[in-house]
């Protein structure tokens, strides 16, 4: 029913110009800003929408998962970048430099300006 376009995530922020910053050249990402609207373009065609929304509240979960090959390379990246981790205290798994390694995947969470959880994560 619904396999016949490739879909796309999105979420909002509060500001377009301070995300597009972060995402462009904190992270290094592929950005493209239109009608208001930044996507987020990664490879396989993966796209990511960012809207803006004045009553913009951050969701309380990850909202964008960036594979990597290797967690501590871009772990010490982010940090190079100014960007702080988040530690979710002993309960996460986390060790000191805030990448949680006894649950699933590698995996360290950060936040973009409007507050949004995002992470890295090994996945092989």
């Amino acid at each position: 029913m619904l396999t016949d376009r490739p879909a796309f995530s999105g979420f909002s922020t509060d500001d377009i110009p301070k995300a597009k910053e972060f995402y462009e050249r904190t992270l290094g990402l592929d950005v493209t800003e239109e009608n208001g609207m930044l996507t987020l373009k990664f490879p396989g065609g993966h796209t990511v929408l960012i809207y803006p929304k004045d009553d913009h509240e951050s969701a309380t979960f990850t909202v964008l998962n960036i594979q990597v090959d290797d967690i501590d390379a871009a772990v010490d990246k982010l940090i190079a970048a100014g960007v702080p981790l988040e530690h979710y205290g002993e309960e996460a798994g986390q060790d000191e430099r805030g990448i949680a390694r006894e649950y699933g995947p590698p995996i360290a969470w950060f936040k973009d300006p409007a507050g949004n959880i995002l992470s890295v994560i090994k996945v092989d």
